[in-house]
């Protein structure tokens, strides 16, 4: 059975993705930092782990995936983790810029380092990077997120080079409006149709099954990809 990390986890999204990993026959740690109950629950729920650490901390993350790699290597790596801080660069301060860059990309450092060498070792591997719609046309007053975001594809496209003789792929998935408690209540039904030629919100299935497509051996030649699930925005 094959073991998978989703950073994370406890988010709407994260949550459908570990579910459908688990759905996948894989066996999920679920990781949180601040919703540790919530993932707790999932983890229990779906037979599968549960980690807690603040992945901006290089240190104590890879101090909390010791134990997790003393039962084995984990071959999957979904980095869900992610902040906002949205706000007009004009009136953003520093610690709204680094700590949204930190999760996202220190977060992706951290919680790889320790897992690519043992996952060489097993000759197959899967790490999926969550970007955003954002990374790639933009939006007002998210300088910082659409940054970190399009620096985690950049970190993708260069990490498939390295890692692809060894039977492991990296992609990125870029959702874009995908339905939560955080986008209903900033946007109604109209103002999605609007900005979606599809005229309704994703679901967080349609992005789980994408991950676990790429996250399978049906995905084995596709890498260094950033793929688009936006509903025709872009």
């Amino acid at each position: 059975m094959k073991r998978a990390l989703v950073t994370g986890g406890a988010s709407p999204l994260g949550e459908a993705m570990c579910r459908q990993l688990a759905a996948d026959g894989c066996r999920v740690i679920v990781h949180a930092h601040a919703n540790r109950a919530r993932a707790e629950a999932l983890a229990a729920a779906i037979g599968g782990e549960f980690m807690t650490c603040d992945v901006t901390d290089i240190g104590a993350t890879e101090a909390a995936l010791g134990p997790v790699l003393a039962a084995g290597p984990v071959q999957i790596l979904v980095h869900n983790a992610g902040a906002h801080e949205d706000v007009p660069l004009a009136g953003m301060t520093e610690a709204q810029w680094r700590n949204v860059l930190d999760v996202s990309l220190t977060g992706f450092f951290a919680c790889l380092r320790p897992l690519i060498l043992p996952m060489m070792g097993t000759r197959w591997g899967r790490v999926v990077a969550v970007s955003s719609v954002a990374a790639q046309m933009g939006n007002r007053g998210q300088v910082n997120y659409a940054a970190a975001k399009a620096g985690l594809e950049g970190a993708i496209r260069s990490l498939s080079r390295e890692v692809a003789s060894r039977g492991i792929t990296a992609n990125a998935v870029a959702p874009g409006l995908i339905a939560s408690p955080a986008v209903d209540a900033v946007m109604d039904a109209a103002q999605i149709a609007a900005m979606v030629p599809m005229k309704r919100a994703g679901r967080a299935a349609e992005v789980a099954d994408l991950v676990g497509f790429l996250c399978s051996d049906r995905a084995s030649y596709i890498t260094g990809q950033a793929i688009s699930i936006n509903g025709g925005m872009i």
